[in-house]
């Protein structure tokens, strides 16, 4: 084929989950990366729970979960003078196999469907490349890259490169998505620039990193300690990270550069000396991967649109990785998108809906940006006494005070639950405004069906959740005993060619979660209305699809 209704430029996170929305969706899409295949690296290595919820709504959560560390694993935050040193602080987080247990019995800010799990990106990709290549309408080609492309009144044209034959071919699409990276070549042709701190130097997580991908087989047995998922070190000589992979022996190891350290002439005798010092002790270890990287990010693109080209993911955004919010965030982009894109495409919505992405992603982004600099800020500037590791009493003194720090750090950074289900899309024109939204914090969630939030979850029974009844498109909630009727409503959907599933959760408990009778979820799960009654449904359904802008007759009728 030489004509695609969406080009997707990068095979991240972001283009193949875009990749799976579309093409469950029946859009035909050709999705192109200059990589042979997905990621080999591990890259992120926390999926959040609201990423894994989409993983739940397109029904492949339980692949994701079996994968990465052992059910049984800890997926504990440990902090260490050095890693077989003095052990700091840890909190403590349920392995995969006691989250599937846990979560049904979790209420307020942790009521989900999905609890976090700890798994390396690398192979996320691997399930999200194969639930996108299931896909008939989808043409997914690694080793190919972009040339250029040409914007249209009515598309685009993209010139293609196959780095396997050295051919090129032209395609055309309606729309192009560029999830191409820090270094997009569809953002540097569009113009555009990040904004935001792009050069924050800090004791540690602010300025050159080096990371490893090693094999230790003897890391537990040498540490002395009991195992964690993340792994952090806190001292005057070596700070690092690292992540457990396979929870066997497989690590992701990232460790800041000292300023004479110069990343260019870096041997592997180098980077292993720099590995042995956050250990603190000899062991064997094999390298498998390594590379530099920069820490001190918070920039968020100038515009995430032009016309028919949209950006997302590290296209769009760039993270100090500090609470694993990029790779969530670049997630979250593409499902926004993905059904946006879908109903313009079908003709069910005006191409002035796809206005609203970067009217809701690009606050998100400057928000979620900003909590990990925080969270960097917080473990970076904090430097190491001098008698940390000493065996004296100051020494014992200044771990209990390092203790206590990384004990509140910790909980901060890794039990966040507004951040992760807190984003809000308030102000948005498809989303019709009423109340007052609960306030932003990162470590409480107020679930709320006070429109433009996260659909408030409910478990309907057991392992059935409330989400598991939304339908893939739109749904209208009819909750209580007496809630009003629902065929005018859905008639108009049809007849706007917008698919609308009505479910009745009878009883008080979801009416009273709710705080209303009727509440219209968004294919993203996203509280688009709520009310007593639709005072007008075809100007509701006109509203939230992008065919007129607000109007305060749309105010709908509350307790």
């Amino acid at each position: 084929m030489n004509r695609y209704s969406v080009l997707i430029v990068g095979g991240g996170p972001c283009g193949l989950m875009l990749a799976v929305e579309l093409g469950r969706r029946n859009i035909s899409v050709l999705l192109i990366d200059e990589k042979p295949s997905t990621a080999f690296n591990p890259q992120a290595n926390a999926t959040q729970a609201r990423t894994m919820e989409h993983f739940r709504r397109l029904g492949f959560a339980d692949q994701v979960r079996a994968l990465g560390l052992p059910a049984d694993y800890p997926t504990d935050i440990a902090y260490f003078t050095r890693y077989a040193g003095y052990e700091l602080a840890r909190f403590s987080l349920p392995s995969s196999g006691a989250a599937r247990s846990q979560i049904q019995t979790l209420t307020g800010s942790w009521s989900a469907a999905e609890l976090p799990h700890r798994v390396s990106q690398k192979w996320v990709e691997k399930v999200l490349y194969e639930h996108a290549l299931a896909c008939k309408s989808n043409a997914i080609c690694f080793s190919h890259r972009l040339l250029s492309f040409e914007q249209y009144p009515d598309g685009v044209t993209a010139t293609i490169e196959d780095l396997e034959t050295g051919a090129t071919f032209t395609v055309s699409a309606d729309y192009l998505v560029g999830a191409d990276g820090a270094r997009s070549l569809v953002r540097q042709s569009l113009g555009y620039y990040y904004v935001g701190e792009a050069g924050a130097v800090r004791e540690f997580m602010g300025g050159r990193m080096h990371a490893m991908y090693i094999r230790v087989p003897d890391f537990y047995s040498v540490s002395g300690h009991a195992p964690a998922w993340m792994n952090v070190t806190y001292n005057r000589d070596r700070r690092a990270f690292m992540a457990a992979v396979d929870g066997k022996g497989e690590f992701a190891f990232h460790t800041q550069l000292r300023a004479d350290e110069d990343e260019t002439a870096l041997s592997d005798a180098d980077a292993l000396d720099m590995f042995q010092a956050a250990m603190g002790a000899r062991i064997g270890v094999e390298i498998l991967s390594r590379g530099t990287w920069r820490a001190g990010f918070t920039l968020v693109v100038e515009h995430l649109q032009s016309g028919h080209i949209f950006l997302g993911g590290d296209a769009a955004h760039l993270f100090t990785p500090t609470g694993g919010l990029g790779y969530n965030t670049a997630i979250e982009d593409a499902v926004n998108l993905g059904w946006k894109l879908a109903a313009v495409i079908r003709g069910s919505a005006p191409h002035s809906l796809l206005a609203s992405y970067e009217q809701e992603r690009r606050p998100a982004a400057v928000r979620n940006t900003n909590y990990a600099r925080q969270f960097a800020e917080s473990l970076g500037a904090n430097i190491a006494p001098a008698e940390l590791e000493d065996d004296s009493p100051a020494g014992a003194e200044a771990r209990a005070r390092a203790s206590e720090y990384f004990n509140q750090h910790a909980r901060k950074e890794f039990n966040i639950p507004g951040i992760t289900f807190g984003c809000r899309y308030d102000g948005s024109p498809i989303i019709v405004a009423d109340g007052n939204p609960p306030p932003d914090q990162a470590n409480v969630y107020i679930p709320t069906s006070c429109p433009g939030g996260r659909a408030p979850h409910l478990w309907l029974g057991e392992d059935h959740s409330l989400y598991d009844e939304f339908g893939f498109e739109w749904t209208l909630l009819r909750l209580g005993p007496k809630p009003p009727p629902a065929t005018e409503i859905k008639q108009v959907f049809a007849d706007c060619g917008l698919e609308l599933k009505v479910l009745d959760i009878p009883g008080e408990t979801a009416r009273d979660l709710y705080e209303t009778d009727l509440a219209l979820i968004r294919p993203d799960q996203v509280v688009a209305f709520r009310g007593r009654e639709i005072r007008d449904p075809r100007a509701l359904a006109a509203r939230v699809s992008g065919h007129v802008q607000p109007e305060t007759d749309l105010m709908p009728v509350q307790d």
